[in-house]
């Protein structure tokens, strides 16, 4: 297999999604008169985060869909970002709501995630569509980035059943619902973190590796089994010689040789992260035009 082959390219594989996703609303649109809308909050000046909503607004708008963009000062207090929230979730125009985190300190954001309605909840996050998931329902919304991932994986192995998968991270974000999207395609599923005793000889054992630590250069050559699909989700800035560069949880350069396919990063699960939203709100669309 030549180096190219090893790579799975999310960048394309969301550009082709996002591609598939205007047709869909298009033709929605065209139907039932809808045009999914996705309200995107934002509260305070966080750099990366104004990156982050401006790359949603963005991709919402190129895949046929509406954006509404809220944006409060960085003093907002608790009460007012939620009545935003009730606003918004009484609003039928508005099909998903996305706060973007993290939010300042004098709001908990639990608080915010229990008030977004689960049937707005694009994110994945509210306890109902979590508890779904957890249950093996997919009625539910599934968060975007474990989402992406499975899309990804299965890109290369579209079937997994029997397949020994290890998970290094336990967030709700990512490592508990990827491990149960996994569970729930036949994989026999290891859950580690950075307190797990001996992760290395875990990851080992992995015919599929995800790795959600949030460590730069975590995942060493000598961890990965060989023939491994290796997905990294890290995203971490770090200082170089060269300048700043962005890098993964795994060293990619030790890891590249053994794997049968693996993720860059940049240009892995970013992408398909943001796809994902997409197609969430697409379906919270869907079943709001369903049942007018």
């Amino acid at each position: 297999m030549c180096a190219d082959e090893k790579l799975i390219d999310g960048k394309a594989f969301a550009r082709r999604l996002r591609h598939d996703l205007h047709e869909q609303a298009v033709a929605l649109h065209a139907r039932t008169g809808v045009v999914p809308t996705l309200a995107v909050v934002m509260v305070g000046e966080d750099p990366a985060s104004a990156v982050y909503v401006r790359n949603k607004v963005r991709a919402t708008e190129q895949a046929g869909m509406r954006s509404v963009a809220h944006h409060l000062p960085g003093d907002t207090s608790e009460a007012e970002l939620l009545a935003l929230i009730a606003t918004l979730n009484a609003d039928p125009s508005v099909h998903g709501i996305l706060v973007q985190l993290p939010v300042p300190q004098q709001i908990r954001r639990d608080a915010v995630l229990d008030a977004i309605s689960p049937e707005k909840d694009v994110d994945g996050f509210h306890i109902v569509n979590a508890g779904r998931l957890a249950v093996g329902r997919r009625d539910g919304f599934i968060p975007c980035t474990p989402l992406g991932c499975l899309m990804l994986i299965k890109s290369v192995r579209p079937d997994l059943a029997g397949q020994q998968a290890v998970v290094i991270g336990c967030s709700n974000i990512v490592g508990r619902p990827m491990a149960r999207l996994l569970q729930q395609e036949g994989c026999t599923v290891t859950m580690t973190h950075l307190r797990t005793r001996d992760v290395a000889a875990e990851a080992r054992r992995a015919d599929i590796l995800i790795v959600a630590a949030g460590r730069a250069g975590l995942v060493r050559g000598d961890w990965v089994k060989p023939g491994a699909i290796v997905i990294d989700v890290g995203i971490n800035r770090v200082d170089t010689p060269a300048g700043a560069r962005i890098v993964g949880d795994v060293a990619f350069d030790e890891v590249f040789p053994h794997v049968g396919a693996i993720t860059p990063v940049p240009g892995g699960v970013g992408p398909m992260t943001i796809a994902c939203l997409l197609q969430n709100t697409l379906q919270a669309a869907r079943k709001a035009a369903a049942a007018t």
